[in-house]
């Protein structure tokens, strides 16, 4: 039992890291993208 919880413990670990070091450059862009429209709109109210 305690073998299946360290191997649970190590492969949440292993998991959350590879999970934080993905590449954000497809969330920058979406941030762009929004930011963008969100600028039209105010040209077009305007």
């Amino acid at each position: 039992m305690k073998k299946l919880g360290k191997l649970f413990l190590i492969l949440f670990t292993i998991s959350t890291v590879f999970t934080s070091c993905r590449d954000t450059k497809e969330a920058d862009d979406v941030g762009d993208a929004v930011e963008d429209v969100a600028d039209d709109v105010e040209d077009a109210v305007d």
